[in-house]
């Protein structure tokens, strides 16, 4: 790990933004002041014009390995998140296999530590039958515990009253929930079937995955949270009736979270008809009034977190019929630019942001030593430029090789990642010589 002088920045952290100069060396921020004279750095930047930001911690990926080659990889979507900010992830347990054993755990993190251009963290799944090895992990050897409170795939998908009693009761560390009621979304589809036909077009996926749907699911959860003392973590939040189950208060002060994502922050329902299947996503993206009352919430404390939720399909999948296309997006390639667009409207103050992408999640996650610009802690930074980003100009580097953002262009773009002390991106390209370390949990 070579050391690194970045120079002239805009620094923002912990609520706060002035100019300085930020120094790295074995990995680590060694130095963080107005002027660093008298270093010989073996690699000098000059950050004149730029926010220098830590990177984007997220929580919430689907990076397709082990099983889908085709989709995406570690090694693929890894090399994507750092062109987007992001430093760190958390991948999900949905794979093939899915990160049901410990010995399923351990092969992803051999893969990652092979492969892997970012920090990296696995959540471990829940399955109807695999609730001993859940309740005897070891909190710091897993992101989190993830169970899928609706529609999923295999045996991953848990709603028997008396297994997700025991698993709140049991789970050792934080426990994180995909919320949708499964017979609601059944009968839904099954009513606008009846009433337009087999061929239902996308727009329909909000209607079948409503806001009843989610509620329903995200209040027995956390219903269950409360009963039980489960340290609960809602994924991706979608609709402003949600927003009611969680508290306004210091993160320091709650056992139940809530999370969103880019992708409900940045579209609504209008965006259907042009988009279509490229927007089709679980919990479904829906109306306008929900996006607008979720970016609100994140002037609070009420959501707690910003992830992706990233989740490639093919170009080939996501062109078939609605019923059989595929959900999920790929996003983590332009996640930053476009949650920056939430600055340069004025929804978001630009230190919130990165609370939400970086504090929050460091501390929620109880990952130490990431997460902040403060000196003894690891280099994992961006850079970001008030420069154009057109979309439709830069190359994919996701496998799946298309973005929902196509056309948009964004009004800040990443020009420098830093992973842990090494360059993992800068002006473009990546280096393909950066390795990510594994992300510690201190619970």
């Amino acid at each position: 790990m070579s050391s690194v002088l970045i120079r002239n920045a805009r620094l923002v952290n912990e609520g706060r933004e002035f100019d300085g100069d930020l120094l790295v060396s074995h990995g680590r921020i060694v130095k963080i002041a107005r002027s660093i004279e008298g270093e010989n750095a073996a690699v000098e930047i000059d950050a004149s014009g730029q926010w220098l930001l830590p990177g984007m911690i997220d929580d919430q990926v689907h990076f397709r390995e082990p099983g889908a080659p085709a989709k995406g990889s570690i090694h693929t979507e890894s090399r994507a998140a750092v062109a987007g900010g992001i430093t760190s992830f958390m991948d999900m347990p949905n794979t093939h296999p899915a990160t049901l054993s410990l010995q399923a755990l351990a092969d992803k993190k051999r893969r990652a530590a092979i492969s892997s251009v970012a920090n990296y963290g696995f959540h471990f799944g829940v399955s109807q039958d695999n609730l001993d090895s859940v309740a005897a992990l070891n909190p710091c050897e897993v992101a989190g515990v993830k169970v899928f409170m609706g529609a999923s795939t295999g045996n991953m998908l848990v709603d028997d009253p008396k297994i997700l009693e025991r698993l709140f009761a049991e789970v050792p560390t934080i426990l994180l929930a995909h919320c949708e009621h499964t017979p609601s979304i059944d009968a839904n589809a099954a009513n606008l079937r009846e009433l337009f036909g087999a061929h239902l077009p996308p727009a329909a996926h909000a209607l079948i995955r409503n806001a009843d749907t989610c509620y329903r699911s995200s209040s027995l959860a956390v219903d269950l949270a409360k009963r039980h003392g489960t340290r609960l973590h809602v994924l991706h939040l979608t609709t402003a009736r949600e927003l009611e189950l969680f508290e306004d208060k210091p993160l320091a002060q709650k056992r139940i979270t809530a999370e969103v994502c880019l992708h409900h922050l940045l579209f609504d329902d209008r965006d259907y008809p042009s988009l279509g299947n490229l927007i089709k996503c679980n919990p479904a993206i829906k109306t306008m009034a929900d996006r607008d009352a979720l970016r609100a919430a994140l002037l609070s404390n009420r959501l707690d977190v910003i992830g992706s939720d990233h989740a490639p399909h093919t170009w080939a999948e996501k062109q078939r019929p609605y019923a059989e296309a595929p959900s999920g997006l790929p996003l983590v390639q332009h996640a930053l630019p476009a949650l920056l667009e939430l600055v340069a409207e004025g929804v978001l103050p630009l230190t919130t942001l990165v609370a939400k992408t970086s504090h929050r999640v460091a501390d929620l996650f109880a990952i130490p030593d990431r997460g902040y610009l403060r000196e003894g802690y690891w280099a994992d930074l961006v850079l970001v430029k008030a420069q154009t980003l057109e979309v439709s100009r830069q190359p994919i580097l996701s496998q799946c090789g298309w973005t929902p953002f196509a056309g948009r262009r964004f009004r800040h773009r990443v020009s420098t990642t830093v992973v842990s002390g090494q360059i993992a991106w800068h002006e473009g390209q990546v280096n393909e010589g950066c390795r990510g370390l594994p992300l510690r949990f201190m619970r």
